[in-house]
């Protein structure tokens, strides 16, 4: 093959465009799958390449020949014959074989290692930037003005002293940044505590600024930088709780006014991150900012403002929680959307750390109303599975101390069916065999999937219920066709006539058996299946 049909060009376009996004340039296992799927092609081992309506066929030679097939259109639905769960070098070779048709291949390797080889040169110039710093800056004394002018200045300095950073290299260019940071800390323990506190708040409103200044998408900041806002959350929390350990010194006053001034962008800055701005605002506030009166007059001060966003009006009832006004937040709760959901947990937790169960109760109420709704809003079903769980942790400590299994179960049924191994367990283990029946049933899971112990234990304990799901796997079985499937709807009607006789309801076995002969009768593969296994005379 010389050329690639017209038709084939602007997929392709795209499949190279999506395979620069799936590889990573700083994962070492895809970077030695690139160079092991340009060696294939370099070999040239691809061969019989050949283009099948919306898909690209082909073989690779390799230790054994792989067969592989391409979807241009969507890359993670390509298949190889090779035993690889996911991406594999065949995949690669084919592909590489393909867009050599088309453009260079060597263009698009430097282009997808181009990133990884800016990371390292903006580490260098970063480093030599901080150098630069250390030779005219020195120990911070405690000042908290000239603190953020310190920060801005190293942040400016290192992140954008050589131009426009690129979202790939603002993780090692910032890592350069803290590091100069923590050398300027003052000696004094609890004023570099303070210092550090004062520092991760002011580092992260700048990564949101770098982020909105340089037009970086949420999907961008997702791929590349977005670990680093939970990890300044994380050291945020690590610092507060050093700090906590004993009563703060009336030095800190004017330093913490200033900083309870400036974590109010958090909630009312324009910016992706939703989730995260407000766990860092409600982190400040619930373990830092500990006084009533600063409590009041933060929620003046967001009240005052017009056009509250959803992240404002969280704060503003992350502050009606400090002050135990559960009225407020519970009706607010109420009528908010679904996107409310994931934010309701932050105060869950905090009420099952304090085991104030009696406050918990209305707060797990109006979260399991709203769960099934929010698990609607994503398409990716290992996420809501991932989510799930996260929310039976979040609800358990309260209805095991509470003694609510009631409402540990609703929630359970309102998470279906993504909440299907944990109520499946419950219920079995609380001996329901009957509503473990009717579980099996509404999630379809064929009788061969569930685990040989329960199998057993059922038919020791109440055999009738196994009936219904027999029942519905011979259906299933006897609707695919073919003579495996046949072959699999007889053992099945085997097992079921050994439960007929021993529930001695033979009559039923036999009624039923003749009504399913009869419906089958046009099926000859699966009554010759029926005689061969002996359920009918030969």
């Amino acid at each position: 093959m010389t050329a690639i049909p017209e038709r084939y060009h602007e997929p392709l376009q795209f499949a190279a465009n999506e395979w620069m996004e799936a590889l990573r340039t700083e994962n070492p296992e895809h970077e030695r799958l690139v160079q092991k799927g340009l060696m294939l092609f370099r070999q040239g081992l691809v061969y019989q390449l050949r283009f099948d309506g919306d898909e690209i066929n082909a073989m690779v030679q390799d230790v054994t020949p792989a067969k592989v097939q391409l979807n241009l259109d969507f890359i993670q639905l390509s298949t190889c014959s090779c035993p690889a769960d996911e991406l594999c070098r065949h995949q690669l070779a084919v592909f590489f074989q393909l867009l050599s048709k088309a453009r260079s291949v060597s263009t698009w390797v430097d282009e997808w290692r181009k990133p990884l080889m800016e990371k390292k040169v903006a580490k260098q110039l970063g480093i030599q930037k901080a150098k630069d710093l250390l030779q005219t800056a020195g120990r911070q004394k405690p000042n908290y003005d000239r603190w953020i002018a310190a920060f801005d200045e190293s942040f400016h300095t290192i992140m954008e002293g050589n131009g426009e950073p690129k979202p790939y290299v603002i993780t090692e260019l910032y890592k350069v940044y803290t590091r100069r940071m923590k050398a300027n800390a003052p000696y004094e323990q609890e004023w570099k505590l303070l210092y550090s506190l004062i520092g991760h708040v002011f580092s992260f409103k700048k990564l949101m600024g770098i982020s909105v200044k340089y037009g970086h998408s949420a999907e961008m900041i997702d791929r590349y930088y977005k670990q680093l806002f939970f990890e300044i959350v994380d050291e945020v929390g690590e610092v507060i709780n050093f700090l906590s350990v004993h009563s703060l010194p009336f030095a800190f006053d004017e330093f913490i006014e200033k900083l309870k001034a400036d974590s109010s962008e958090l909630i009312t800055a324009d910016f992706p991150l939703e989730f995260e701005r407000v766990h860092l605002y409600r982190t400040l506030w619930t373990k830092f900012f500990k006084k009533k009166e600063w409590c009041e007059e933060e929620m003046k001060n967001l009240a005052a403002i017009e056009e509250k966003s959803r992240s404002l009006l969280i704060g503003l009832h992350h502050l009606h929680f400090l002050l135990k006004e559960d009225e407020i937040i519970l009706e607010y709760l109420t009528r908010s959307d679904k996107w409310m959901t994931p934010f309701i947990t932050y105060w869950i937790d905090l009420l099952n750390g304090q085991k104030d169960w009696k406050r918990a109760a209305p707060f797990i109420e109006v979260y399991i109303k709203k769960l099934m709704d929010y698990l609607s809003i994503s398409d990716d079903y290992y996420e809501k599975i991932s989510y799930t769980r996260y929310a039976i942790k979040t609800i358990k400590p309260y209805c095991t101390e509470a003694n609510r299994q009631d409402l540990y179960e609703k929630a359970l049924i309102e998470m279906l069916p993504y909440s299907y191994n944990e109520y499946e367990y419950l219920l079995f283990d609380n001996e329901a065999f009957d509503r473990w029946a009717d579980l099996q049933a509404y999630m379809g899971l064929d009788i061969d999937r569930l685990a040989s112990d329960r199998i057993k234990a059922l038919e020791k304990q109440n055999p009738a219920l196994l009936l219904p799901l027999y029942h519905q796997s011979v259906q299933d079985h006897i609707a695919q066709k073919g003579r495996d499937h046949y072959r699999q709807a007889v053992r099945k009607m085997k097992k079921l006539r050994t439960l007929y006789k021993k529930l001695k309801r033979q009559d039923d076995w036999a009624y039923y058996l003749e009504a399913l002969l009869e419906k089958t009768k046009r099926l000859r593969a699966f009554q010759e299946e029926c005689k061969r296994g002996k359920l009918i005379d030969a």
